[in-house]
This record gives structure tokens, C-alpha cells and sequence, in this order.
């Protein structure tokens, strides 16, 4: 269970427990998706990021390379897509966290929450930088909340989709962008997400 009244109090602990996560999260505002690194520099950049996320209680997920999971001592990893998702399940399962993103429809969520996966999210930029209309997610979410149990991540482009996405059923809210773009700083982004999300109750 999470106490929404606590929540600012818990971001800001993550956010400062570990100065490496700063300085982390500050990296990846150049390389993003660690691409131009090698396996091995990858590896450390998730351990880095690892130890300063896990040691308040939160999940460490990676985008799209299940392989790295175990390796960096990450929680899980996050699939973009169906078929992604059914084919890191068997490296991930029963010990790591299975989530899936990418989910263009209705039917795609259904099929992701049947092959096991441990959350759907929906809302989030596709490669293009394209997703859909803020409508569309609120809509998605509330059909999810309102008939399945596994948890719903609805993706919050900017600080005021946070509260509505709460507040139409989001387990979670995923707030990636919003911290890593805001000018006041990953510190200051984090607290006021926090805030928001105690308003309404979802955990970020």
C-alpha cells in the first residue's frame, strides 16, 4: 500500500539519499538511451543508477534490454510492444519485473496483460515522438483501472497530465521526460510530481 501523504517525503528521499542518482540522471540528459556506450559502460551506468534508486525502496526498470537486467542489477525491464514482451518473459519471470509500453490498442493491452506482463502502460511517445491524444490515454486508463487488476502506468508528457491521470485510475504515473527536461532541476521536478500525485493518490 502507498500513503499518498508520504509521497513527496519518499521522491525527495530517492532524489537525495544518493548523489550519484543526480549526477546519473544528469548523463543520461546526453545519452539518453545509452546508445553510443559499450555493453560494459552500460552495465555500470545502470549499477550506478541501481544502487542509488534501490536503496529507498524503489524499482530500477530498463527500457528494452532485458538482457542487461540481471547483469546491472536492475528490477525489470520495460518492452516496448507484445511480441517484445513475450519474448523477454522467460529471462525475466518469476524474479524480475515484465512491464509493457507501446500498446496502440485496446487489444494489444488485453494480449499483454494475458502473457503475464506486470504492468500495461499507456500514453508514452513512440519513436517518432509521436503518441496519442491526451483523450485517448485518459480514456485507456479508466477502461483499464475499471475492469483489470494488473496495475496500470499511464505516461505523463508534462507536469499537468499528472494529476488527471491519477485521478482517471493510474496505478502509477511515469514521469520520465518531465524530470529529465525540467529547468528547476530532477530535485525540484520529482517533489512538485509528488505533490501532485498525494492530491490525488497514485504513486509516482
Amino acid at each position: 500500500a502507498h500513503d499518498p501523504e508520504k509521497l513527496p517525503d519518499i521522491s525527495e528521499k530517492i532524489m537525495r539519499q544518493n548523489k550519484e542518482l543526480e549526477s546519473a540522471i544528469d548523463s543520461t540528459r546526453s545519452d539518453r538511451a545509452f546508445a553510443p556506450a559499450g555493453e560494459h559502460a552500460m552495465i555500470d551506468q545502470v549499477k550506478r543508477l541501481a544502487r542509488a534508486v534501490q536503496a529507498p525502496g524503489a524499482a530500477l526498470i530498463i527500457e528494452d534490454q532485458p538482457d542487461l537486467v540481471a547483469r546491472a542489477g536492475a528490477d525489470g525491464a520495460h518492452l516496448t510492444g507484445v511480441a517484445a514482451l513475450i519474448a523477454a518473459l522467460p529471462g525475466l519471470k518469476p524474479d524480475r519485473i515484465a512491464g509493457a509500453g507501446g500498446l496502440r490498442s485496446r487489444h494489444d493491452a488485453m494480449l499483454a496483460g494475458e502473457a503475464g506482463a506486470d504492468y500495461v502502460m499507456f500514453g508514452e511517445p513512440d519513436v517518432a515522438g509521436r503518441r496519442p491524444s491526451f483523450e485517448t490515454v485518459i480514456d485507456r486508463v479508466s477502461w483499464w483501472a475499471e475492469l483489470f487488476e494488473i496495475p496500470c502506468v499511464a505516461y505523463a508528457a508534462g507536469r499537468d497530465e499528472i494529476g488527471p491521470l491519477s485521478a482517471a485510475g493510474a496505478d502509477f504515473v511515469a514521469i520520465g521526460e518531465a524530470v529529465l527536461s525540467d529547468p528547476r532541476g530532477a530535485v525540484a521536478a520529482v517533489r512538485d510530481a509528488a505533490q501532485r500525485l498525494a492530491e490525488t493518490g497514485a504513486p509516482a
